[in-house]
Formats: C-alpha cells, sequence, structure tokens
C-alpha cells in the first residue's frame, strides 16, 4: 500500500472513471475526497467501501464544477480533514453533440467550465500545498479528442485539447517542485455511461447490439476492444509512484490505437 500517509481528491468520481480511480488509489491506502452527482445512497456506500479498501478516510463533497469558489472550498475541506492533499485527479466531464451552428450557447458554456476552466481551479487550488511539501501528482483525464476530432463535438474536443496543452504549461512551472503533471487520454471506455447509449442507438439506426458496439462506438478503435476503467485507473496509480518521479508534461493515449492511424 504505497499510497498509505498520502491524500487524494478525484472529482467526478461518483462513477464511471472517476470512481475506478479512487477505488485504486484506496487500494494503495490513501485517504480520498470523491466528488459528484447521483444517488445518494449510492454514493455514500461507494464512499464507506473506499474507507474499507484503504483502511484510511474518505470523504464525499458535492462541490458544483462550474462554480470557482465551490472548487476551491472543497480543496480546503480535503486539507483541513486530511492535513493536506498530494493527488489531484481532474475526471468531470459532461458531452453534447451537434453542429456548430446549432450548438446551444449554454452547452458550450458549460462543457468549457466544467470539462476544461474547473481543471485549472482545482491545480491553483492544490498547486500551494504540494510546494510546500515538495511532493505532488496531479492527473488530468483527457481524451483521444485531446489529439485528434470529431463532427459535432466542438465544445467537448476544444475543452480536451485544452486540457493536454494546461497539463504541458503546469507542469513546467511546477517540474522544480517535486511536483508532477500528467495528462491520460483515454478512447470509448465502458462505463455505465456508454452502455447505456446502446439501446437508442440501436432504435435509432436499426442495428443490432454487436453493430452498434463495433460499427458506431467503436469505429475509430482498431482493436474493437473497449478502454476499461480499471485499465485508466492502473495508469494513474503508475503515474503516483515514485519510480514516474522523471514523466511529467505527458499526454498518454490509452485508445486501442485510434491515435495511431
Amino acid at each position: 500500500m504505497f499510497l498509505q500517509g498520502k491524500s487524494a481528491i478525484v472529482t467526478g468520481s461518483t462513477s464511471g472513471i472517476g470512481l475506478a480511480y479512487a477505488k485504486a488509489l484506496a487500494t494503495e491506502g490513501a485517504n480520498v475526497l470523491i466528488n459528484g452527482f447521483g444517488d445518494a445512497d449510492a454514493i455514500e456506500q461507494a464512499r464507506a467501501e473506499l474507507e474499507t479498501a484503504s483502511g484510511a478516510r474518505a470523504l464525499y463533497d458535492p462541490a458544483d464544477m462550474t462554480r470557482p469558489d465551490q472548487i476551491a472550498a472543497m480543496v480546503a475541506h480535503a486539507e483541513a480533514e486530511f492535513g493536506g492533499v498530494e493527488i489531484a485527479i481532474s475526471n468531470a466531464g459532461i458531452q453534447h453533440v451537434a453542429p456548430v451552428e446549432e450548438f446551444p450557447v449554454e452547452k458550450w458554456d458549460a462543457i468549457i467550465a466544467i470539462n476544461l476552466s474547473s481543471t485549472f481551479h482545482l491545480m491553483r487550488a492544490v498547486v500551494p500545498g504540494m510546494k510546500r511539501r515538495g511532493w505532488g501528482r496531479i492527473l488530468t483525464t483527457a481524451s483521444a479528442h485531446s489529439l485528434v476530432a470529431s463532427p459535432n463535438k466542438s465544445a467537448y474536443v476544444a475543452a480536451k485539447h485544452g486540457i493536454a496543452g494546461l497539463t504541458k504549461t503546469l507542469a513546467l512551472e511546477v517540474a522544480q517542485h517535486g511536483i508532477t503533471v500528467n495528462c491520460i487520454s483515454p478512447g470509448y471506455v465502458w462505463t455505465p455511461l456508454v452502455e447505456n447509449q446502446i439501446p437508442d442507438t440501436m432504435q435509432a439506426r436499426g442495428l443490432t447490439r454487436e453493430q452498434v458496439m463495433n460499427d458506431v462506438l467503436l469505429a475509430a478503435q482498431p482493436t474493437k476492444q473497449f478502454v476499461t476503467p480499471e485499465q485508466v485507473a492502473a495508469l494513474a496509480l503508475f503515474l503516483c509512484r515514485d519510480e514516474a518521479a522523471a514523466v511529467t508534461g505527458a499526454n498518454y493515449s490509452m485508445d486501442g490505437g485510434w491515435t495511431a492511424a
């Protein structure tokens, strides 16, 4: 349990990739603060399971990722309860699909706020404490769309490209403070959010489940296999190790070969 005595914040972590991050960190002994929306009972169950796994503490904070003041308060909450924050993973994100001329302005604003600006506000809040301790790990979840584009996803692609650039910038700023800053860019990850899209797509396009998975969702992934949340979390754990101290400013593709083409 190489993270005993260390504490982490993971945004957007009440399900999917974010919850996988939190579970992986807890399994290695870290205190973890999770964040996000969802059913209160399910969130409490997840929080309690994290404490059981870690033998340490797990907290939940409902901070709204569109509110910089709430993000700062979330970090202050974690620092007060844990005594500091050594690991911060920015993972919160939403999606909307529409051509540019039909893209609702409020959707653009929300995606940029949650997918990009919240990462800046999280970084801004955790860096001072990491500098004082001389050790930190900051990770961002981008996407294959941090490297390539798809039509009708203007806000999402812009935000994920921005995440990649922001990650590199902060990595340079804190390079001499024992802090690494890296980005993970998954392709399609098998989460409840993705699975729940399949029936609607089957009906809308008149396709079978297998056709939706292989010809729609996995069309760009040469392996024709979904990435799993646990695979993404395993890479995050490696980047938190002391052995990864020389790895910073990197953008790791985990997309079944999508961006190799």
